[in-house]
């Protein structure tokens, strides 16, 4: 027996649902399997999206993006036994599917590996194909997690292979469920460890990259978008440009938005934009809701391609900046820095974001940053100019004073 639980939009209420492989429609996915005793032999609870790249019959290339799963079923998943793992597949919209297989050793179990289908054939989702038929991608993952205890990574994972992107968070899951009864012991995937983020170690005299000449040219603006469904969920406009500190080398790196592709997700508390090209493997801005009335950038995370050939990878889930009231935009057209790391910096020019309660995929009103504002200006140019008045009176009325006081002394 499946049972999964579904986490509609808030203020429908959560609705449990238990039945033999049946199917729904989510965004979240809750599912408990059973073995034949009807206790608890496998548990997961994750939300995820896939980001697909694929060549057209006019030899140019497409990006689709699968964030809503529409209707899923289950079929295939189960306990294991003897023989086999445990294993969760799961089919949803028109020939996708996604597997996970478990497997279990002395004191711990692994998951052991991914794969996902997808058929290009489907010409509503892939218009204009090049290469027509099924495609599935695997992954060896070997994540190995002691037994009894369920595996917790609510940070933003992925996972890349060939032309498929795809993206994991809020992941809870635990095979091999002993006696029936979820385990409350958590392990943690690396990014929700509660560990400061290890930035590559420069000595303290090279200087920071906002020391760092600015390139002449200004980074060109680019209009990115996320859509759920036929929504338009989540809009920015902005010019980026990169500052990184690497090895004792200071880069300054333009994006292009010609040659940038962008995914993304959007959900009631977070909001993801994904940019990505052919040196850059991910630039996230994650947004969040706090108090429920507002919004801001809680989180970057980045990862490059360095001309040596390694990798530059640096987050920050810490981040407090373009705070605006929900319902509205932010607004900064002058330059912004964003502070990730110390080796790391991000340039913003003309931004404007709104990752919530976009409406008919329009920007609301703006909240503009302080940088902008320039109705501050009003009262000192005011007040500067009030006190250059009074100085020239006072210095009028000493000179006309001292006048009328020697003329005085004359006569």
């Amino acid at each position: 027996m499946v049972c999964f639980r579904l986490s509609p939009v808030p203020g429908s209420g959560l609705v449990l649902l238990c039945l033999v492989l049946g199917a729904v429609s989510s965004y979240a996915l809750e599912l408990n399997l059973t073995n034949s005793e009807k206790a608890t032999c496998l548990y997961a609870k994750w939300q995820m999206n896939f980001t697909i790249h694929y060549e057209t019959t006019g030899k140019t290339f497409k990006t689709v993006t699968i964030s809503d799963l529409g209707t899923v079923t289950y079929n295939g998943s189960s306990c294991g036994d003897k023989q086999t793992g445990p294993k969760i597949a799961v089919q949803f919209r028109s020939g996708f599917s996604w597997v996970v297989n478990f497997t279990e050793e002395a004191t711990s179990y692994l998951i052991d590996s991914i794969s996902f289908s997808y058929d290009t054939s489907d010409n509503t989702t892939f218009p204009d194909a090049k290469d027509k038929g099924l495609i599935t991608v695997s992954d060896p993952v070997g994540l190995k997690i002691p037994l009894n205890n369920i595996f917790r990574c609510n940070s933003l994972s992925t996972l890349e292979k060939n032309d498929v992107v795809q993206y994991y968070w809020d992941v809870h899951v635990q095979a091999f469920v002993q006696n029936g009864t979820v385990s409350t012991e958590e392990f943690l995937c690396g990014k929700d460890k509660p560990s400061t983020t290890v930035v590559p170690t420069s000595p303290t005299t090279v200087p920071s990259p906002t020391m760092t000449p600015t390139p002449q040219e200004k980074p060109q603006v680019g209009s990115y978008s996320v859509h759920n469904g036929s929504h338009t969920c989540l809009l920015a406009t902005m010019a980026l440009q990169l500052n990184i500190t690497h090895d004792k080398v200071a880069s300054i790196i333009n994006i292009n938005p010609n040659k940038t592709n962008f995914t993304g997700s959007c959900h009631p508390q977070t909001a993801l934009l994904r940019l990505n090209n052919n040196n850059i493997k991910y630039l996230d801005f994650v947004f969040a809701v706090k108090n429920e009335n507002r919004f801001y950038l809680k989180e970057v995370n980045f990862s490059m391609y360095l001309v040596n050939g390694s990798v530059f990878s640096i987050s920050n889930n810490s981040l407090t900046y373009w705070d605006a009231p929900l319902g509205s935009s932010y607004m900064c057209n002058k330059e912004q820095t964003v502070s990730v790391s110390g080796g790391f910096q991000i340039n913003t020019f003309d931004l404007r974001v709104q990752p919530f309660n976009v409406m008919e995929g329009k920007y609301s009103t703006a909240q503009e940053c302080s940088l902008d504002d320039d109705t501050i200006l009003i009262p000192i140019i005011v007040g500067a100019g009030l006190s250059g008045l009074i100085i020239v009176i006072v210095i009028a009325y000493l000179i006309g004073r001292r006048k009328s006081y020697a003329g005085y002394q004359t006569l």
